[in-house]
């Protein structure tokens, strides 16, 4: 039987062969750690400690300030030095928690304490997830708390895990299912009891052999739990992509997977539902890939959130010897956010650091030249958009008849158009500037 797959998509070249294999290493920091009070979708948390606090390791520093927020905990010991805007990932200023590391990591009382999920209620087990401050970690930082509480979820058929990691680059994802696959696979049962008639689907490329079939083993014995692989394309991993891969159809526009009766997370986000629920510990840990030809030994690291990527480097081995950092992504080359400056902190979503000796955005630059109306970018687009009208929107700032002739806020921002476009168009950018002025 042939698999599934979704409408257009790209085959990049996926770089995993820097780190796929690197086993993931556990890096405590040194410096001091910076926490942002917004690091999800919705309302930023609002800060509860002040300058001048002794903190510990899983202690709340900022409280979730409406339905769509969420809490943000403390992943040292230390104390409070400061609470004052500093730089983050999207190069603004913002509030932020700034605590001096003790080196101890003393965590507060009850932090990993086994519990039985099973014994708990669905409000409990919400309710835990809230107060761990779990979100979307696959890269929209959507509280989970939020997505876990449809309309209907007596309507939920499938609760999909996104093991797919499409992404090039990243590996982060690939050996958290090949060393916490048991884990896994009890945070997904955790999520299915709040769904009573849905089956849990873990997706994962076929790029992923070694977690295709650890996770498949740890599923054997499970009734409502299989793996399924799935072909290695860009991007695999977004939420209409794997719905369309597992459930076999296709989402309206504007409609929510919850619509189409599925709930889908991240690999990782599940792993937190995991720690947070079973193990009473918030998300205060993640896993990270730092990758790319510029730096010297990439690997894949359980990092503190808060962590500066600049410390998280040099734990990599720093840049290879005589080589120029020209360009360095938080995340991976389509979907990932260039960065300025390396003096910032983890966040919750926060999945790779990487690094290139050569800025293949400089280079494309230099090739531009207007469309060649060659149709390449409407082929490869997964939302069955018009990028190259809505380029044409963007740029003569025609918001109107890009927003509701053309539906350019569909666009997810993969970035398939703009890998393929022989012009060499900036689209994505384009997209990216557009929606913001929206």
């Amino acid at each position: 039987m042939m698999e599934r797959t979704f409408r257009g998509g790209v085959h990049p070249d996926d770089g995993k062969e820097y780190s796929r294999d690197a086993a993931l290493t556990v890096y405590e920091p040194k410096g001091e750690l910076v926490f942002p009070v917004s690091q999800h979708i919705g309302k930023p948390a609002k800060v509860v400690v002040s300058a001048g606090d002794a903190v510990l390791a899983g202690q709340l520093l900022a409280e979730s300030d409406g339905y769509v927020s969420s809490n943000i905990h403390c992943s040292c010991s230390g104390t409070v030095k400061a609470i004052e805007k500093r730089r983050t990932l999207m190069g603004s200023l913002a509030e932020c928690v700034v605590v001096e590391n003790d080196g101890k990591f003393e965590t507060v009382k009850g932090m990993g304490i086994r519990t039985g999920y099973q014994k708990l209620s669905r409000e409990e087990i919400l309710q835990k997830i809230r107060d761990a401050g779990v979100v979307g970690m696959g890269g929209a930082s959507f509280p989970t708390p939020v997505k876990l509480e449809p309309k209907k979820p007596d309507a939920i058929r499938y609760v999909i895990v996104n093991g797919a990691e499409c992404e090039p680059y990243i590996t982060c994802d690939d050996q958290l299912m090949r060393n916490r696959a048991s884990e896994i696979v009890t945070g997904l049962k955790v999520m299915l009891t709040l769904f009573p008639n849905a089956e849990g689907v873990i997706v994962i490329e076929r790029n992923k052999p070694e977690a295709l079939a650890t996770m498949s083993e740890a599923v054997l014995m499970e009734r409502k739990i299989r793996v399924q692989p799935a072909p290695t394309k860009y991007p695999q991993g977004g939420e209409k992509a794997i719905i369309k891969v597992v459930a076999g159809q296709d989402t309206k526009m504007s409609q929510l997977p919850a619509e189409a009766g599925c709930i889908v997370d991240n690999v990782s986000t599940v792993y937190a539902i995991y720690e947070a629920v079973c193990c009473n510990t918030p998300l205060i840990r993640r896993a990270v890939t730092v990758t790319g030809s510029a730096v010297k030994k990439p690997g894949n690291f359980i990092v503190r959130v808060g962590t500066s990527f600049a410390e998280l480097l040099e734990a990599a081995g720093g840049p290879v010897e005589g080589a120029e950092i020209r360009k360095a992504i938080a995340g991976g080359p389509m979907m990932g956010i260039a960065l300025a400056d390396l003096d910032v902190p983890v966040q919750k979503a926060s999945n790779a650091l990487t690094l290139f000796d050569e800025d293949d955005v400089e280079t494309a630059r230099r090739k531009l030249t207007p469309c060649i109306r060659c149709g390449r970018c409407n082929e490869v687009c997964p939302m069955g958009l018009t990028p190259q009208m809505m380029g044409v929107a963007a740029e003569r700032k025609d918001y109107d008849k890009y927003e509701r002739r053309l539906y350019g806020l569909e666009c997810i921002s993969c970035g398939s158009c703009t890998y393929i476009c022989p012009a060499k168009r900036p689209l994505m950018q384009l997209f990216k500037d557009a929606k913001a002025a929206i």
